[in-house]
This record gives structure tokens, sequence and C-alpha cells, in this order.
């Protein structure tokens, strides 16, 4: 059996069950960051700068979407033959920063609609001889009532 591995490290955990994003949060102004941030806090109004890892909401509210008509360049992985994608913009409201990323395999645009709940999914990405590499994409949330 292949190891099940994240196509990027650092970016988010492999729990299929509830993925989440991996940020930090500085703990003087409590602004959060994705993707991590190691450096400093990047707030202007912020002289601190420890930074921790935190784990992000899994859901939130799509604040915008839009279609991907053309093939992005490398290093993007794209089907052959490409198959344009839906991209979303979702505010996690309890961190109240706006993610944007790719919509799940099969919903496109018309089926997206500003204000619906989101929630992020792991999706395979691709393969070779030892393992099967996942990214996380948005999808429409089974309960409209969820949340974190």
């Amino acid at each position: 059996m292949k190891a099940k591995v994240p196509a990027v490290d650092g970016l988010f955990t492999m729990d299929p069950a509830e993925p989440r994003l991996l940020g930090t949060k500085c703990r003087s102004c409590g602004t959060y960051f994705f993707p991590a941030e190691n450096t400093c806090c990047r707030n202007p109004d912020c002289d601190e700068g420890e930074l921790e890892e935190v784990r992000l909401s899994r859901t939130g509210t799509l604040w915008s979407y839009t279609s991907a008509n053309y093939q992005p360049p490398a290093p993007f992985v794209a089907k052959d033959p490409f198959e344009p994608f839906a991209i979303a913009a979702v505010e996690l409201e309890a961190e109240g920063i706006t993610i944007l990323g790719q919509v799940a395999d099969g919903i496109g645009v018309d089926a997206l609609e500003t204000g619906m709940p989101m929630e992020l999914v792991l999706r395979e990405l691709y393969q070779d001889q030892d393992h099967v590499y996942f990214t996380w994409n948005w999808k429409p949330a089974d309960d409209a009532a969820g949340g974190e």
C-alpha cells in the first residue's frame, strides 16, 4: 500500500475526516497567518513577533469565487486534458482571515453562491511509485448550519 502524504509539507493536516490548514498566530496581537509565518508578525501595528503554530478552522463562508478556464503554469499539477476549475475565497470567521483555494473536483461556479458555508477537504493530486500525494480544496459544507 502506498503512503498517503501531503504534496507540500506544512500546509495542512492529513486527517481525512477533519483536515485543517496549518497557520500561525501572533501571541501578542492575535493576528493569524496562512501560510504559516515563521519570521515575525506582519501586522504593522504589532511590535512583537512571537508566533505559535495553530490549526485553523476547517469551515468558513464563501466570500468570493471565480473560474480558472486556462491551465496555470508549473508547479500547478493539471489533469490531462486540462479541465477548468473553480477557485474560492473562504473567510474563516474565528480567525478573521480569508483563504484562497481551489474548489473540489466536479463543483463548478454554478454550484457556488457568495455567503454559503464551505468546508476544507482533502483531494488526491497525483501518485508515484511509493506515495499518493494529497492537496486541500474547498467544497460547499454538507451541514449548512456548520461552523467552528
